[in-house]
């Protein structure tokens, strides 16, 4: 990819472009080989510039795997219909992504960023817990909510890569209603639903050693 021209110091969209040369650089190197100098050329700024904003490669991989701050703003109001909280969070989600490129073209670079390295892969998915448990935490079950955001969270993310990174031939041809549709009732039960029985250990230990009623520990040699 070609360097961009070099912005002069403060120029108002200098963070940004650091910003977007750091994911695109965390993508396609990893964070281990990415220098601070390789950010500052293919944004176009001083690397002092970089250091102004960011006071070191944790602190701009950390900036570069932030949704987009507006993003919020997607899921207002979703709680007002809780039982239809799934398909519109899908309809809002698909409708910026098709409508806002430019928000499209952010969040795949996240989402690339993410899967480039261990560190990035870790602190984009306590980044987006916290965001979908931010957003979504009125209308989550009360019950494995750990799950149920982990689920959304996959879903979400994986419908996205299917259809916008990998190009997936049947997800990139659906219409977004038909999108909505297939995946909305999906969301909905990771939100609300059942998620059936959880899993117990050996005999039937459940995971703090207690026995499938529930009861008390399980005994052993009893």
């Amino acid at each position: 990819m070609p360097v961009r021209g070099r912005r002069p110091l403060g120029s108002p969209d200098a963070r940004q472009a650091v910003l977007d040369a750091a994911r695109e650089l965390f993508a396609e190197l990893g964070f281990e080989r990415t220098t601070m100098r390789a950010v500052a050329a293919r944004a176009g700024v001083d690397p002092a510039l970089i250091y102004h904003y960011f006071s070191d490669k944790d602190q701009l991989l950390f900036a570069a795997l932030q949704p987009p701050v507006d993003a919020a703003t997607v899921f207002t109001g979703i709680g007002g219909t809780p039982e239809r909280a799934g398909e519109e969070l899908v309809r809002r989600l698909i409708g910026v992504w098709e409508e806002r490129p430019v928000v499209r073209e952010q969040m795949a670079a996240i989402i690339r960023t993410g899967l480039s390295h261990d560190r990035a892969s870790r602190l984009l998915r306590e980044i987006l817990s916290s965001f979908i448990l931010a957003a979504l935490g009125d209308v989550l079950a009360d019950d494995r909510r750990e799950l149920r955001v982990a689920l959304i969270g996959s879903h979400i993310g994986g419908l996205m890569l299917a259809r916008y990174i990998l190009k997936v031939p049947g997800a990139a041809a659906a219409s977004p209603e038909d999108l909505v549709q297939a995946v909305g009732p999906t969301v909905q039960r990771y939100l609300t639903g059942d998620l059936g029985p959880a899993s117990v250990g050996p005999a039937g230990v459940g995971p703090a050693g207690v026995g499938p009623a529930g009861v008390g520990p399980a005994s052993v040699g009893s």
